[in-house]
């Protein structure tokens, strides 16, 4: 957590959750404090910041009212390593399927992955420079500051000449060919001149019709037949396997934008030194990742069931504790160690409750917080606050045909009115809801908007109601709205 975010007090980060997310004031106020404690924490002494563990949060509310969104804007805030999970994806060991600790070798790769690509951002125009150069290499082959010059006479034709051959026709001023008495310096000459020329063809465009070929890593089917636990557990044991099992190289031609595209990042990749990128991926996950694990109330032991039909489920949890506990994980990229990784747990506990969960995991999520259900006025500021809100999404996409789409506030409440019904009367997929009326709303219009450029289209009561003319009179939604 860098730059203006170590500045921002628990109100700020409340406001910028609130500039995507509707609602939900105790969560918002919530992560926000364990946000602050974070930051607090790092500017301890060292002795005393070992001792302070994050207090992990658990979230307790209905599908569809902000939890996941809350976490994901929480990560993206503060520019931390982030990962959602869940936990029906895990077994206990010994059992086909994801071990927990995949979740930690995921949170790492994420961190690696966010590392990388801020430091290729600051060697992204060499990268660019280095692989024009090599592209310019493989359409004019033995011309460059350091191709080998032919001694006399032979098939090499000379820079002219190969210029002539890639473009549609000879360049001004340029001779047929070299003869031979030519200077060693005139032609270093010649040969840098139609390298620039060639340059300014290929930043103009006029190559890109044409094909060169690359050679590219190419994929081993030995590892593809891996997938899963065995994958990671090969991964750790060997120190990664695509340096181990990488297939072999092979030629292959492309056209000239994307052989661009694979050079430029193969020099990226090149440029950046990656044992230092996994060293600083290794401290951020370990200072400020999170790990959101979704549907942890189906791994509860649900009153009523058997013991027999939960032995699986308390595995899982008793698998995950010393993850959220603290503990250290073997990646490819190294040992990371979990103690001051934030945990944020979700479930909607429709069925079972958080105290079904083992009491030692229980103990490892402090703050507890519970997610109000998303009323019909709830759905209207859904609609059009957020910088993501629908309303603005779907006049964004069909501005891209030409047709101007205009919601009147009375459409708005009607959409919003309808989806609250809905999610009475069928199974309650909160917000989610929003976006199956919307479709139903704008199918139609989005089916013919191609033809419809140049007009404008008024979105009001009366349009909403023409395409939900049966809502009233069904009381079976989940034929219309699903």
């Amino acid at each position: 957590m860098t730059g203006d975010f170590d500045s921002m007090t628990p109100r700020h980060i409340v406001e910028e959750l609130d500039r995507y997310i509707v609602g939900q004031e105790k969560a918002k106020k919530a992560v926000a404090v364990a946000l602050r404690n974070r930051m607090r924490r790092q500017r301890l002494p060292a002795d005393t910041r070992d001792e302070i563990a994050p207090k992990n949060i658990l979230m307790i509310g209905p599908t569809g009212v902000g939890k996941t969104e809350i976490a994901r804007r929480l990560a993206k805030l503060c520019q931390a390593p982030f990962v959602k999970v869940e936990a029906t994806k895990y077994t206990e060991v010994g059992y086909v399927g994801r071990d927990v600790e995949s979740m930690v070798r995921d949170l790492m790769a994420a961190g690696v992955a966010m590392v990388k690509a801020e430091m290729q951002a600051g060697v992204r125009e060499e990268a660019e420079r280095r692989a024009e150069e090599r592209l310019l290499d493989l359409l004019l082959p033995g011309i460059g500051p350091s191709a080998p010059r032919p001694a006399g006479p032979g098939p090499f034709a000379g820079p002219a000449a190969a210029l002539t051959a890639l473009t549609s026709g000879p360049v001004p001023g340029a001779a047929a060919g070299t003869a031979s008495g030519t200077a060693n310096g005139e032609q270093a000459a010649a040969g840098a001149d139609s390298r620039e020329k060639f340059r300014a063809l290929l930043r103009a465009g006029k190559l890109d019709s044409r094909e060169v070929e690359i050679t590219v890593q190419g994929s081993n089917p030995a590892i593809e037949i891996l997938s899963g636990t065995q994958m990671e557990e090969m991964e750790v044991a060997l120190g990664g396997l695509s340096n181990l099992f990488g297939g072999k190289r092979k030629r292959k031609s492309v056209a000239v934008p994307e052989a661009r595209r694979i050079l430029a990042a193969e020099e990226l990749d090149k440029l950046i030194d990656p044992e230092r990128a996994s060293e600083e991926a290794r401290t951020r996950v370990q200072e400020n990742g999170i790990i959101f694990i979704d549907e942890i109330d189906k791994i509860a032991n649900r009153e009523g069931r058997s013991a027999g039909v939960d032995v699986s489920r308390e595995g899982v949890q008793r698998d995950i504790l010393p993850i959220v506990e603290g503990s250290t994980v073997s990646t490819k990229w190294g040992s990371v160690d979990t103690t001051h990784i934030l945990f944020i747990a979700a479930g909607a506990f429709n069925v079972s409750k958080p105290q079904d969960l083992i009491p030692e995991l229980q103990g490892r999520f402090p703050i507890r917080v519970e997610l109000e259900a998303l009323s019909s006025s709830d759905f209207e500021r859904i609609l059009t606050e957020p910088r993501n809100a629908l309303v603005k999404q779907y006049s964004q996409l069909l501005s891209t045909e030409g047709v101007d789409l205009d919601f009147t506030g009375g459409a708005v409440s009607r959409i919003a009115a309808i989806a609250a019904a809905a999610n009475a009367r069928t199974e309650n997929i909160g917000a989610r809801r929003l976006q199956t009326v919307m479709e139903r709303l704008l199918e139609e219009l989005s089916f013919e908007a191609p033809e419809m450029a140049g007009a404008k289209v008024l979105v009001d009561e009366a349009f909403v109601d023409s395409r939900f003319r049966d809502f009233a009179e069904r009381q079976d939604l989940a034929k219309y709205i699903l």
